[in-house]
């Protein structure tokens, strides 16, 4: 499907995007706009595109959707890599069909990038697999610390940001494509269509606590069965799902490298951090309106908000 890169018409309604922590409700309140405002609603957490991860991932539940249609959701096999661009394509032409039936769009998701990807003017730089693999080698022969050094000197604002290896050979791999560092590629505050985002404030003791109660009901619910069946699908070799919350510390257990309570416990730990690091992401972007997570009236001011 081609990505409409027209302008918006000026009567078009805004891109509306429900955004903040994980564990927050988000995709509660998106079902609950899509009815309050004849939306459909777009994933935009990069780890619900795989199907199968469903326990781990906390992907809404087919009666829990009450209907609403819910796009790019069980769009990748777990063996597949996920990738920045093609959500953008992919969301971008999902927002034009949804507002050309005369609907609303409601993205929701944690993902920071995917959701300025979708929302904000961005172009992303090309991959060679070639260059990649290259670099790949070079890091396992020798060592982050070498591929580190060469990227400060050629990106020394990549350098400071990046926190894992992956996104290091992504920046060096960006600049032999493009002789630009990838740090120039970074995304300027500015819609590419007319948009609200609505950010979900919370009360971060109580979220920390949310958060560990789910985990504990995902292992109840049978989390470990479920990364046992998606290993035996390959998620091992994938790039992106492999390292998702609650699969890469259960693969652990199915490896006897650990229980299921240490598990459960390193899964709480990580998605408490990982929570912390989505509010560092979305607190910096001053667009976004935010709003109680337990507020009584939160489904009326959302709405409000976006008509």
């Amino acid at each position: 499907m081609p990505v409409d890169t027209s302008p918006a018409d000026a009567s078009e309604p805004p891109v509306i995007a429900v955004v903040g922590p994980t564990g927050s409700g988000k995709s509660e309140l998106a079902v609950e706009l899509a009815l309050e405002l004849d939306g459909e609603v777009i994933n935009a957490d990069s780890m619900q595109f795989y199907r199968g991860m469903d326990i781990g991932t906390a992907k809404i539940s087919v009666p829990d959707r009450r209907g609403v249609p819910h796009h790019l959701l069980d769009v990748l096999q777990v063996t597949e890599e996920a990738s920045v661009s093609d959500y953008q394509r992919q969301a971008r032409a999902v927002v034009a069909d949804i507002h050309g039936r005369g609907k609303r769009a409601i993205l929701v998701g944690g993902s920071g990038l995917y959701i300025r990807a979708a929302l904000d003017v961005l172009d992303f730089p090309g991959t060679d697999p070639g260059i990649r693999a290259r670099l790949e080698t070079e890091l396992q022969e020798s060592g982050s610390a070498t591929l580190l050094e060469r990227l400060r000197t050629i990106d020394p604002v990549s350098a400071g940001r990046l926190g894992d290896t992956r996104r290091m050979v992504r920046a060096l791999e960006v600049f032999e494509l493009t002789g630009r560092p990838f740090s120039s590629f970074m995304p300027t505050r500015e819609y590419f269509r007319p948009a609200v985002q609505i950010g979900l404030e919370v009360d971060r003791e109580m979220l920390r606590e949310r958060l560990a109660q789910r985990v504990h009901g995902m292992v109840a619910s049978g989390l470990l069965s479920e990364v046992e069946r998606l290993d035996a699908a390959g998620l091992r070799h994938g790039r992106t799902a492999p390292r998702a919350l609650g699969y890469a510390q259960f693969l652990r257990v199915l490896d006897g490298e650990t229980d299921i309570a240490q598990a459960a416990d390193a899964t709480i730990v990580a998605t408490r951090q990982f929570s912390r690091r989505q509010l560092t992401w979305f607190r910096a972007d001053p667009r976004i309106s935010w709003l109680g997570w337990q507020d009584p009236a939160l489904v009326s001011k959302a709405a409000r908000l976006c008509r």
